[in-house]
């Protein structure tokens, strides 16, 4: 057997190995970084054998998805991000048998008063107001071991060596999100590598019917520039949990369809957006803004087991619903071959009417979608936030707790607000889309 090669720092992170005699052949287990050209088919091999939900039966629906031949295409819009695999050497042979998605951005992780900004011309004089308090935070996703390699530790050696990587980019918190029935995965992250239960938002799905959704004569929708829908979100959301310091990043993405604005007809009397700035100086009673983004261009998702009869179901509302458009009918779109989404982010108002102008932003969204050939509609907020009521979803598609676990990883750092994974939750939470 050749000797082991200790290799340290970054190479140690990127060729880890570790080796055993098995059935008299030497099995050697690395983790190194993926290589888009040796590695991309082998990937996408071993993903669809570790779809999401159970191997679909005869009336056993299953939620598969299509990374459009890119397997980082979930993190390729972030600042900084990695994918590990691990692959498994038997002899000669050669096999990846586990990897892990991991990305890095600066985030708001709580507020602190701020006296900024002078009062008439005194100078000792000013505006007490709140400021985000920002850290950097690592985003674990995508992790998935081969069934037939379960069991084995190499899941925990992924965690391990992407967590090394998060640290050595000057991470502070790490998070991942699970489904909180997913008893394996809630078990590794809280059991083995040191996370903890923070928040349980809700994931709200709305499937794309046949028909427009009728928006209220009484309801205003403008679209905003990008520079003014930086300004909006900075000025009213940078204290929000989980807010992106490179929002300007997101909205002049490709993948940005827009951010809209809602406020009652008659608002603006010239029928225009004022903007920004003259918005926020004298802001409506009542108004929401929310941003969309076109998944579709990412991935694609597809529902299968359903049985035929299921199928004849959605086909016949589908039917109806073209056939009789004025009635309005909620029909099921076709999600039994591949169909992509919007994913509506940014969520936010306020005022006694807030939540009737998301339900017709929400409307508006429907419609793009609809023009862009989506089957669905699907956000994340909060479990308590306040305009989660104006915000139209199917039960049976949606979820109503996600989890999220997040581990400190300086144990020295303590941050402007204390160790944050010990922090209440909040009201509202911004979900990036770029992590989706």
């Amino acid at each position: 057997m050749d000797e082991m090669v200790k290799i340290v720092g970054w190479d140690y992170l990127m060729m880890m190995r570790e080796k055993q005699i098995m059935d008299d052949d030497e099995v050697v287990l690395v983790i190194r970084e993926y290589d888009v050209e040796r590695d991309k088919l082998r990937v996408q091999e071993m993903e669809r054998r570790c779809e999401v939900g159970p191997t679909p039966a005869e009336g056993q629906m299953s939620l598969f998805t299509d990374d459009l031949g890119d397997p980082i295409c979930r993190i390729r819009h972030s600042p900084a991000f990695l994918m590990l695999v691990a692959e498994m050497e038997i002899g000669a042979e050669k096999e990846i048998v586990g990897l892990i998605r991991g990305c890095i951005k600066t985030v708001t992780c709580g507020k602190k008063l701020s006296r900024n900004g002078k009062i008439g011309n005194r100078n000792d004089t000013y505006i007490n107001k709140f400021v985000p308090v920002y850290t950097k935070l690592a985003y674990i996703l995508g992790l998935r071991v081969s069934s037939s390699h379960r069991r084995m530790g190499i899941g925990l050696k992924l965690v391990t060596r992407m967590e090394y990587w998060f640290r050595e980019n000057g991470a502070e918190y790490s998070y991942m999100a699970t489904e909180k029935d997913n008893e394996a995965s809630v078990k590794l992250f809280t059991e083995r590598c040191g996370y903890s239960k923070f928040r349980t938002p809700s994931i709200l799905v709305q499937p794309v019917f046949a028909h427009r959704v009728r928006i209220p004569k009484r309801v205003k929708i403008f679209k905003l520039s990008t520079s003014d829908a930086e300004k909006l979100y900075y000025r009213r959301f940078s204290t929000t949990e989980f807010f992106p310091r490179d929002i300007n990043s997101i909205l002049n993405n490709r993948l940005n369809l827009g951010t809209f604005v809602a406020v009652p007809s008659g608002t603006y009397f010239t029928g225009s957006w004022p903007g920004s700035d003259q918005f926020l100086a004298n802001p409506p009673e009542s108004w929401t803004i929310l941003s969309v983004w076109n998944t579709k261009e990412v991935f694609m998702l597809e529902v299968r087991g359903a049985s035929r009869t299921r199928r004849a179901l959605a086909k016949t509302t589908r039917l109806m619903d073209r056939a009789f458009p004025w009635l309005g009918i909620p029909s099921v779109p076709e999600v039994f071959r591949p169909f992509g989404s919007h994913f509506l982010y940014g969520l936010g108002g306020e005022g006694p009417e807030s939540v009737k102008l998301m339900k017709a932003l929400c409307g508006f969204a429907h419609n793009l979608a609809k023009e862009c050939g989506c089957g669905v509609v699907a956000t994340e907020v909060s479990g308590c936030e306040p305009l989660r009521l104006g915000i139209p979803h199917w039960k049976r598609l949606s979820c109503a707790e996600d989890l999220w676990c997040i581990k400190r990883l300086g144990e020295d750092y303590d941050g402007s607000v204390g160790d944050w994974t010990r922090s209440p939750p909040g009201t509202s939470i911004f979900v990036d889309p770029r992590e989706v």
